[in-house]
């Protein structure tokens, strides 16, 4: 229990970020003040400890920057010039212009826009889902982040939440394969640091020497985009080399007669000119994944970032199964545990309320919809949990659409950021600290609540509360705008189901987190006698959800099901070639030949927090990590002000010369905002928003430019 005795209280909490760590956190308030934020050190994953981002949380919250009171622009669109209005003017001028356009134009000419700018149960992704399918606006793809990589994962393994990251500690044999943990995970690495202790090799494949790299026993240095031909590398060694656990291949996967033929096609001589890598590297790695065991892969999200990141997921998530890791507790793939939460998601997105034939646009093409010629256009756009300017591709088309004139842009925000500037209508924001929420989450097994440790400051109000509102005035009177916050937290878990046995929400409100029932990290092993979430119950090394072609998961598009993309899938593993290569595009790469990946900057999340002093003090200005011998060969120093450009657009930033990146790799961290910018613009002026193979997901990582000195 916590003893609130004294002049200062201490609330229980949970982080709230785009991360796959979901800390649990303790709050110190005195008089209603944050004081203090700081890790819960009774939870046995996040054990007490915070990342650099919400060490000190009381700063944002209680930043002289916040948005704490409705504004109607004032200025021109991105002037940031606004002037205060009361909640009722504001959402009567949204009731106005929303209505007129509807009459005119149909609801579908209304675009909501958001994403994981917070996570929660209650106020993240799908917070907004039900009022939209309501009103019967557009639906949004919300492809950024994960589609592309879950839907292979899916296709090969069903709706597994794969290890348990605390069983990481019992691993023999350790791959980090796109994730730089330590940055975008830092709560699981302490459990790969204690297997590696007791005697567990440690791989990360990463094209960035990353600060994990830097941790690792082994770095492999793989180009951009070929992670499925260094798998299916691996997959030819260790069925060559009758390293394959035959009777778990046997006995509880489909399609190996079709994978063995499609690994034959993937020599390591082969892979070597594909990834970069030695030839005997390739072959040291599938020899030592097959017989260490148990042996664990880590899979991050940066896999689907290229054009065959679907295919690279699905290779890599045979892997476990092929060499009979699953057997054994901290053996087998984490990706995601969040298929392990009873959530029940429609009851909170409302797919039922979805109109037949109600129109599709993706959020990764933003600057293509707003500029576009779609018909009806978009002529409302409202976003919350977002900041698109920053965040999606082909900037420059994005502030065109934004500066158009006749859009009417509201946004839900705790700071001016670079697209809240060119709203029409800035509605404040509740912080975490503010508002009540359930968390799950995607990388690790507990449930956590968060209390609320203040009330709102000024007027802002979670997004809950800011749909009850819109709802109100828009005359909805169905029930599910009328549920309290604890209402839907009570209603939206199945309490009912195994996996929460012995939890209520009165419990967790009282210890603040709960494990799911799953078993401890040292007898978990989901897989070790199949039971796999495939239509088969196997491991599918020759999916058959894939014969029925692409798809985006319904819970990635408002749980509509339909327009579903279907291009043709190979349901067996391949390779594709990125489309910005010297392999693929050699006159392009004449022109533009340095691959440009723009991972998250370590001191931010997304875009959240780059306004910080603390943070940018941190972070530093937008710099380009730039191997020495690209720099040598443009007269490059460190510290140089150097341009990035393409045929999309353009960027300015400080050179790092470092071999931390490989020859022909330059690394510019994204989450930096225009107004900290050299030029006006970030790294998302030169992403293509070319969708990956699966899952419409982004094309981060296949973008090729050049870098010139600024004189």
């Amino acid at each position: 229990m916590i003893d609130n005795s004294g002049d200062t209280r201490t609330v229980i909490a949970s982080c709230p970020l785009d991360c796959p760590d979901s800390c649990a956190m303790l709050i110190d308030v005195k008089n209603d003040q944050i004081v203090k934020t700081r890790g819960n050190p009774d939870h046995p994953f996040t054990r007490g400890g915070l990342c650099i981002k919400m060490n000190n949380y009381g700063d944002r919250v209680h930043s002289p920057d916040r948005v704490l009171y409705p504004l109607k622009r004032s200025g021109a669109k991105g002037s940031g010039q606004f002037e205060r209005l009361s909640w009722a003017d504001a959402l009567g001028e949204i009731k106005r212009r929303w209505s007129a356009i509807i009459d005119e134009y149909g609801a579908t000419a209304i675009l909501p826009y958001s994403y994981l700018g917070a996570m929660g149960v209650l106020n993240g992704l799908f917070s907004g889902d039900a009022f939209f399918n309501h009103l019967g606006s557009s639906i949004t793809e919300r492809t950024f982040c994960g589609s592309g990589a879950a839907t292979g994962y899916f296709m090969t393994l069903g709706d597994s939440s794969g290890m348990d990251p605390e069983s990481f500690v019992h691993a023999k044999y350790i791959i980090i394969w796109a994730c730089n943990s330590i940055s975008t995970n830092l709560h699981h690495w302490p459990f790969i640091a204690e297997a590696q202790r007791n005697g567990a090799k440690v791989v990360v494949i990463d094209p960035l020497r990353t600060r994990t790299a830097k941790k690792a026993d082994w770095h492999l240095a793989i180009r951009p985009g070929t992670d499925g031909a260094l798998a299916l590398g691996m997959m030819h060694v260790i069925i060559g080399e009758e390293l394959a656990d035959d009777d778990y291949v046997a006995r509880h996967t489909l399609g190996f007669a079709e994978m063995k033929a499609r690994a034959e096609e993937y020599p390591p001589e082969k892979v070597a000119e594909i990834t970069g890598l030695e030839a005997e590297d390739i072959r040291q790695l599938g020899r030592e994944f097959a017989t260490a065991q148990p042996a664990a892969i880590r899979m991050g999200i940066a896999i689907e970032r290229s054009p065959g990141g679907g295919q690279a997921a699905r290779a890599l998530s045979c892997l476990p199964a092929l060499v009979g890791a699953w057997r054994h507790v901290g053996g087998g793939i984490l990706f995601t545990p969040e298929f392990a939460f009873p959530i029940k998601w429609d009851d909170l997105i409302r797919p039922d309320w979805v109109r037949p034939g109600t129109r599709i646009v993706n959020q990764w093409q933003l600057g293509a919809a707003l500029t576009g010629d779609l018909d009806p256009p978009i002529k409302s756009l409202m976003v919350f949990n977002s900041n698109p300017v920053i965040s999606t591709a082909e900037q420059d088309k994005v502030l065109a659409g934004l500066a158009r004139e006749d859009l009417f842009t509201v946004v839900s925000e705790q700071f001016l950021t670079d697209t809240a500037r060119y709203a029409d209508i800035v509605l404040p924001a509740t912080t975490q600290a503010e508002q009540f929420e359930l968390m799950y989450s995607w990388g690790q097994f507990y449930f956590s609540i968060n209390e609320p440790a203040i009330a709102p400051l000024g007027e802002a109000v979670p997004n809950t509360e800011l749909f009850r509102r819109l709802a109100a005035t828009f005359g909805f009177d169905d029930p599910q705008f009328q549920k309290s916050d604890e209402d839907i937290a009570r209603d939206v878990v199945d309490w009912d189901d195994p996996r929460v046995a012995g939890i209520s929400f009165e419990s967790l409100r009282e210890t603040g987190f709960a494990r799911l029932n799953l078993g401890t990290p040292a007898t978990y092993a989901p897989h070790a006698e199949g039971n796999f979430g495939t239509p088969s119950g196997k491991c599918e090394f020759r999916s058959s959800v894939a014969e029925a072609g692409n798809m985006v998961f319904a819970s990635f598009r408002q749980g509509s099901e339909e327009f579903q993309p279907g291009e043709p899938l190979d349901p067996v593993p391949d390779f594709i070639l990125p489309q910005e290569s010297i392999a693929s595009a050699p006159e392009l790469a004449k022109r533009y030949p340095l691959n440009i990946l723009s991972p998250k900057c370590h001191a931010f999340i997304n875009s959240s927090f780059a306004n910080l002093p603390q943070q940018q003090r941190h972070a530093g200005e937008q710099m380009v990590v730039i191997h020495p011998d690209d720099a040598s060969a443009r007269n490059i120093a460190e510290g140089s002000p150097v341009r990035i450009h393409n045929q999309r657009g353009a960027f300015e930033a400080v050179a790092n010369v470092s071999d931390d990146t490989r020859p022909g790799v330059i690394v510019a961290p994204m989450g930096y905002w225009l107004e900290d910018s050299r030029s006006g613009n970030t790294v998302n002026a030169v992403n293509s928003a070319r969708y990956a193979d699966m899952g419409r997901a982004p094309t981060f990582s296949d973008n090729l430019v050049e870098v010139t000195l600024i004189a």
